[in-house]
């Protein structure tokens, strides 16, 4: 569990605790140091990093090669860099990797509210789903555009009346798909049949 002070000192403000809370829960790691690796879908065992230095090797040694997630909120390591030279140890450090894994987590989410033209609980799901892939309706969603002042959904904890915690256990009792290259555009799942979710169309 990642300490809500830190999560209050270097969340993206564009984000709530709550939502950042289930975000870091659902699709990150306790761990600052954490490094994930996968290659064609699938994982890469790699020796668990002891120090940042150890994590950075790690890093530099995959990026390119292979899908490299880090940190606390499992950052794409190799999203806007062209050299392994340009990574920077930030990306394993806790708040730091927080604020550029939000910032880019709260453009992701805008993008998939707007797909669904307003502010509705699928939303957070599926933009759970896309971060994970790097995909959302066939784009590569990291590059995509910021769309701008888009309103987000709140968590049910959120909402006067309504029981904490409740979305997000049921969130994540819900089976998820298993991340791809975000690099490559897939077919993507769709799951709107699952608890009741708007029919999807093509847009």
């Amino acid at each position: 569990m990642v300490d809500a002070a830190l999560i209050q000192q270097c969340a993206d403000p564009g984000l709530t605790p709550a939502i950042v809370t289930r975000f870091i829960a659902e699709a990150g790691s306790p761990d600052p140091l954490a490094v994930t690796v996968r290659l064609g879908g699938r994982v890469v065992l790699v020796p668990r990093p002891s120090t940042a230095d150890e994590a950075m090797a790690l890093i530099r040694q995959h990026v390119g090669k292979a899908v490299v997630r880090v940190g606390v909120t499992q950052y794409p390591a190799g999203f806007g860099v062209t050299d392994v030279a340009d990574l920077k140890p930030n990306l394993v450090d806790a708040c730091a990797n927080i604020r550029i894994g939000t910032k880019l987590f709260a453009k992701v989410y805008r993008i998939v509210t707007k797909w669904y033209g307003n502010a509705v609980d699928e939303a957070f799901d599926d933009a759970i789903y896309a971060w994970k892939t790097g995909n959302f309706e066939g784009k590569a969603v990291f590059s995509e555009p910021d769309p701008g002042d888009v309103k987000l959904a709140v968590t049910a904890s959120e909402r006067p009346g309504e029981g904490s915690g409740t979305a997000a256990a049921e969130a994540s009792a819900q089976p998820r798909a298993e991340p791809g290259d975000p690099n490559k555009a897939g077919i993507r799942i769709d799951l709107s049949g699952i608890g009741g979710s708007p029919a999807r169309r093509d847009r």
